[in-house]
């Protein structure tokens, strides 16, 4: 190596530290006078040295642990007595006979190809590092392999891995942000097949309509026969009660189609048995074995039509559509009778009709029943579990509405109501909220006892 010096001028990109250090004195170009030079007080100045706390509190800790005494022992001695390394635990001994540990200061550390770090066993101490390695605003509360990274660079003790990620999945700030990517639960249940038209119909509302027509109706009631698809659609107002739906169904719809047998809805059920109850109540008639059918002088026309009339031993109903309207008192026989049109050649085309679209239906319900369970498994609940909820299902929640977590909670399920609907205990700030939600829209909460 050959060292030629190169004049200041010419060497633009020299440093302070690359030029030789002058005293400072009058002969020094760069000469400061004391008096010209800042003073910096002593106060300004202060050491800082790491908290040595963390240290003592683990060398405590190995008094108390059995496995790591036997380690001080043998490593301190520097003997291999063979009943005390088979007395120690199988991951211990296995590191051990692979010389992964060494003692330094009272600490014992373990020995990888790429780190060495302390052998920490006072489970205090490995949250404390849990959570620095996780938690603290410098981590960010990323994910689990990350978090093992970070973790294995600082300590090491046995079923490490494990430990970790248990705590990222029992993290409660992670369940409630994370969007869930797995698969959503709830199996597609299979609901009653009709036997005749109108006897099952699916109910909903479309609300948020503009107001329109005399009354100003900002909302329709759709009502569909699940037998032939036919829709009906009534215009309504949002905040009717069950009563006025009831009235709506017994003016526009009963007496054409009779009373349903069920009725499918996602709104409260406590609406549709006010609105079954209320039906019931226009009719004038109670579903108890000592109360027989009268019909009033508003149910005229539904009873005129179930009527046989002596001119042609037929009901109107039956002559109009080739079957009677379902009557109230027929929900008290099991077996209903069936329906029998005039003409033979009719009855048969109706009754290869019908078999088809069961048949139809059937197939149709097993396809989408085995395509949508393969992608929904079984939820695994019971009462008293916690979960998250979907914050898609409130809309009250106080806060910009991008920035929200994903899922709130935890909640404790109350009760169930059928395979896929849970009752939850909502909080106060959420009492107002409906507290009955799909599994599709919930998940576990994994709590951590640490």
């Amino acid at each position: 190596m050959t060292i030629v010096h190169k004049d200041g001028n010419i060497n633009k990109n020299a440093d302070g530290l690359s030029r030789w250090p002058l005293p400072n004195h009058i002969y020094n170009p760069a000469y400061v006078s004391e008096e010209a030079s800042p003073q910096i007080p002593i106060e300004g100045i202060s050491v800082t040295d790491l908290n040595t706390t963390f240290f003592e509190e683990e060398r405590n800790s190995y008094i108390q642990d059995r496995n790591c005494s036997i380690l001080c022992q043998l490593l301190n001695k520097n003997c291999k007595d063979n009943s005390l390394i088979n007395s120690l635990d199988e991951l211990w001994n296995k590191s051990y006979d692979e010389g992964r540990f060494h003692p330094l200061d009272g600490i014992i550390y373990h020995r990888t190809k790429h780190t060495c770090v302390m052998t920490v066993v006072d489970r205090s101490l490995i949250n404390l590092v849990l959570k620095e390695c996780h938690d603290s605003p410098f981590s960010g509360h990323l994910s689990e392999d990350r978090t093992r990274e970070k973790v294995k660079t600082c300590i090491w003790w046995p079923m490490w891995q494990k430990d970790v990620a248990e705590y990222c999945k029992t993290c409660d700030r992670c369940q409630k942000a994370n969007k869930s990517t797995g698969k959503r639960l709830g199996n597609m249940i299979k609901i009653q097949e009709p036997s005749r038209p109108w006897e099952i119909v699916h109910m909903d509302w479309v609300t948020g309509l503009p107001p329109g027509g005399d009354r100003s109706y900002n909302a329709f009631l759709v009502i569909v026969d699940r037998f032939s698809k036919t829709p009906i659609f009534l215009p309504c107002h949002k905040d009717d009660t069950a009563m006025d739906t009831a009235l709506l169904i017994w003016n526009r719809v009963v007496s054409w189609t009779g009373i349903f047998t069920n009725i499918i809805s996602d709104r409260d059920p406590k609406l549709t048995s006010a609105l079954w109850t209320n039906v019931h109540q226009l009719f004038g008639t109670k579903l108890s074995l000592s109360t027989a059918y009268h019909p009033q002088p508003d149910a005229l026309e539904f009873a005129y039509k179930t009527s046989i009339h002596a001119s042609t031993n037929q009901t109107p109903a039956i002559l109009e559509k080739g079957w009677n309207p379902k009557l109230p008192q027929d929900s008290l026989r099991k077996d209903l009778v069936e329906i029998h049109p005039t003409a033979a050649r009719f009855k048969e085309m109706l009754e290869i009709a019908r078999k088809h679209a069961l048949r139809c239906m059937k197939d149709s319900f097993a396809y989408a029943k085995d395509k949508w369970d393969k992608s929904h498994p079984t939820p695994d609940f019971k009462v008293g579990d916690l979960i998250l909820v979907s914050t898609t299902k409130f809309n009250n929640i106080k806060g910009c509405q991008t920035l929200k977590d994903p899922f709130a909670g935890p909640f404790v399920i109350k009760a169930f109501h059928g395979e896929n609907a849970v009752e939850v205990e909502l909080s106060e700030e959420l009492s107002n909220k409906h507290p009955t939600f799909p599994v599709s829209s919930i998940k576990p909460y994994e709590s951590s006892d640490a």
